[in-house]
């Protein structure tokens, strides 16, 4: 009986022994559990911390750079009601002419972006009668306080509405008929350009820049010539410096002279070298702006010469009055020629416009004009125009 119970104690002890141990092994094991549970926590909560840390940096990076990139853009809408005489064909349609986007980014205090897309006659393709045009695509950098230099895609620096054409800005539902065939407008080209302030009032631009190129043309008209920078031919590098001077408040003169030694690229070698001169004055005081541009080329070869085309000059005066802040009326008397040279003469055209624009709001207008064309051949388009522009 005696033994009986030693070995019932023997068991309770061993049995209590076991359960202790295993109580502490499990304790131990949970001990360790919840320790690896934590760093597991904090290993989560310092990545969550790095991710919420690099999700506010590229917010922040985000809303800056949205910051420092501008979107604008302008469209127009014509209606052309014009009837031909002497041949000249009538011309009754509706054409959305241009819708524009504007893109720019400034990268630092110093340098920035600035492009421009057009979209020309609504539809673009294969048989359609749009294109997609990138008019402007350059970087400019300040290079100290009064010059700066630009390199890429830019507009030409010559004119009154090469470089400032948006319809709120102009009267009349086309663009003038002297810079769109002379100059030519809107003429952009791939280079690089130097400007800036050279004292008060005085502003000068250099540029160095793809040429014109004819060859295809074979009448030598620089609005025939224009690259736009595809696959532009760049045997004969073009040079244009123009000087302005806006001292008297109201008063902008300015000239620009532009040369390239072959207007064909060396296509045609009777082609010669071009030159062109171009020189305007606005005056606007109170209501009252008058516009006047004279521009001219000088074709040095014996293939423009031959037809005529070794000179090609045009002119233009435009007064305008502002009723209102909403309504303004002008005149404009437009003669250009791109056969001046021929012997046999009788080549201008002449047009005169008359009409008016109202302003809905600052950046939105409505235009209506009158044309009648006195052209030496005989071949006029007489009638309207209306229109509808916006810029913002």
């Amino acid at each position: 009986m005696q033994a009986h119970k030693t070995k019932i104690a023997a068991s309770l002890l061993c049995a209590l022994f076991i359960s202790n141990t295993y109580a502490a092994t499990e304790t131990t094991n949970m001990h360790d559990l919840i320790k690896q549970q934590q760093k597991r926590l904090e290993v989560l909560e310092s990545q969550v911390e790095a991710t919420a840390s690099q999700l506010e940096s590229y917010s922040s990076l985000s809303k800056s750079s949205a910051n420092k990139t501008t979107v604008g853009g302008y469209g127009e809408l014509h209606y052309n009601n014009l009837t031909g005489k002497g041949g000249a064909s009538d011309k009754k349609e509706i054409d959305f002419h241009r819708f524009v986007m504007f893109f720019g980014h400034e990268f630092s205090k110093t340098t920035r972006f600035w492009s421009e897309l057009e979209l020309e006659h609504s539809i673009a393709g294969e048989g359609k009668n749009g294109e997609i045009e990138l008019e402007q695509a350059y970087i400019e950098v300040d290079l100290n306080k009064n010059n700066r230099t630009r390199f890429g895609m830019m507009l030409v620096p010559v004119g009154i509405i090469n470089e400032t054409h948006e319809p709120t800005v102009f009267y009349g539902t086309e663009r003038n008929p002297v810079e769109k065939n002379i100059i030519p407008a809107t003429w952009w080209s791939g280079g690089v350009s130097l400007l800036g302030e050279m004292a008060p009032g005085w502003s000068y631009e250099v540029a160095v820049h793809e040429g014109l190129n004819t060859t295809s043309a074979k009448s030598y008209k620089p609005r025939d010539g224009r690259q736009k920078t595809s696959n532009a031919q760049a045997d004969n590098l073009a040079y244009t410096a123009r000087i302005k001077w806006t001292g008297v408040t109201g008063l902008e003169i300015a000239a620009t002279a532009h040369q390239q030694s072959n207007i064909t690229q060396g296509n045609d070698t009777t082609a010669g070298s071009a030159n062109l001169y171009e020189m305007h004055g606005i005056y606007s005081t109170g209501p009252f702006t008058v516009k006047a541009l004279y521009a001219t080329w000088d074709l040095s070869g014996s293939g423009p010469k031959a037809i005529g085309a070794d000179k090609q000059s045009g002119w233009y005066v435009e007064p305008s009055y502002k009723i209102s802040n909403k309504l303004g009326v002008f005149a404009r008397l437009n003669e250009y020629d791109n056969t001046a040279g021929s012997a046999a003469g009788a080549t201008k055209k002449k047009q005169t416009d008359i009409g008016l624009n109202y302003w809905v709001d600052p950046k939105v207008v409505v235009k209506v004009d009158f044309q009648t064309q006195d052209n030496d051949d005989g071949k006029n388009q007489n009638g309207f125009n209306l229109g509808m522009g916006y810029m913002f």
